[in-house]
Parts: C-alpha cells; sequence; structure tokens
C-alpha cells in the first residue's frame, strides 16, 4: 500500500491570527526523536491539537512516544494504525493523550464523527498522524509538525521537522523551545 501524499507548500492560514514562524529541527536519531517529543509535551495542555504528516517511517509515532512519556500517561503509545483511535489516560494531574491514526481513514471529519474527538478535545491533547484535510475543522488552533526524511533505499537516520503554529493559542508559545 503507498502512502497517502503529504501536503507540500506554504503554511495554510488560520481563521484567527497569523501563523506563527516555523521552527526547524534537524533529528538524527530515534532517541532524539522522542527527546523532541518530551519537549513539545511541556508545551502542551488541554485542548491543543497536533497534526503529524510525514512518509511512512518518518517518526510520528516514535514522536508521540516522546510525547506520552513527557505527558506521563499511561501505557506504551504505539501506532494506532488498526484502532484508529488510542486513549492514554494520565498517572498524574494532566490531560489524557488520544493518538488518532487517521491513514486509513478516506474522509474528511464526518468520518472521523464517530471518534469524538470534538468532545475530548477541550479535556484532552488529541495527537492525529496523517489528519492533514481530516480534522482541521476541530480548532483553528493547531501544532502542525511535518517530518521529512530521505526516501528510498536508505539508511539515513537524518529528520528534518517543521512545527508550525496555527492560530490564537500558538502566536504567544514559545515553540522555539524545540529547537534547543
Amino acid at each position: 500500500m503507498e502512502a497517502p501524499a503529504a501536503a507540500q507548500g506554504p503554511a495554510e492560514p488560520s481563521r484567527g491570527a497569523e501563523p506563527a514562524p516555523d521552527v526547524e529541527i534537524t533529528v538524527t536519531s530515534p532517541e532524539q526523536m522522542r527527546e523532541l517529543g518530551r519537549r513539545l509535551a511541556g508545551l502542551l495542555r488541554a485542548g491543543d491539537l497536533v497534526m503529524l504528516s510525514g512518509e511512512l517511517g518518518a517518526g510520528k509515532t516514535t514522536l508521540t512516544r516522546g510525547l506520552g512519556e513527557g505527558m506521563d500517561v499511561r501505557g506504551a503509545v504505539t501506532s494506532p494504525t488498526f484502532v484508529i483511535a488510542r486513549v492514554h489516560p494520565p498517572l498524574g494531574d494532566g490531560p489524557p493523550l488520544v493518538h488518532v491514526d487517521a491513514y486509513r481513514l478516506s474522509g474528511g471529519l464526518d468520518e472521523m464523527e464517530d471518534l469524538d474527538l470534538d468532545v475530548s478535545l477541550p479535556d484532552s491533547v488529541i495527537v492525529v498522524e496523517w489528519g492533514e484535510g481530516k480534522v482541521e475543522e476541530l480548532t483553528e488552533d493547531r501544532l502542525r509538525v511535518r517530518i521529512d526524511r530521505a526516501v528510498g533505499d536508505t539508511t539515513d537516520e537524518v529528520r528534518h521537522v517543521t512545527v508550525t503554529g496555527l492560530g490564537e493559542r500558538w502566536t504567544t508559545a514559545d515553540v522555539g523551545v524545540l529547537a534547543g
């Protein structure tokens, strides 16, 4: 099965505010990708939507594992490809992590209504792999994380991660801390 083509081009405009400047990060190992997820967890709060895009094997689930570690949630974060969505309750006072893999879903938000993401969003952090064109209607405030890697027959572990904050929520957030 061929992976859906990831969206390319300029950052999508938000209805409420201009996108925050992109943050570019180079990651050279899976452990660095997990660490990036742990740092990202420090910026997230209930009500945040994170959309992950990138080729198969780019590191979306590895990043989400780091998020789960940083958010201190219950359960191993694994790809929810076959169950579509998995909820990881917090072990402490933080919000639950809802991890969604929209790869097999062809429609937009209508097809995802059964997941009740709109109901979960105010109290959770929702991370959606392959969510572009499917979940933007949930909120104008979202974080888009694009992971690019070399494709083809390669063992190259280098990933180029672009983080874009969209909407009012992300105009004042210091997304630049992810680069350090």
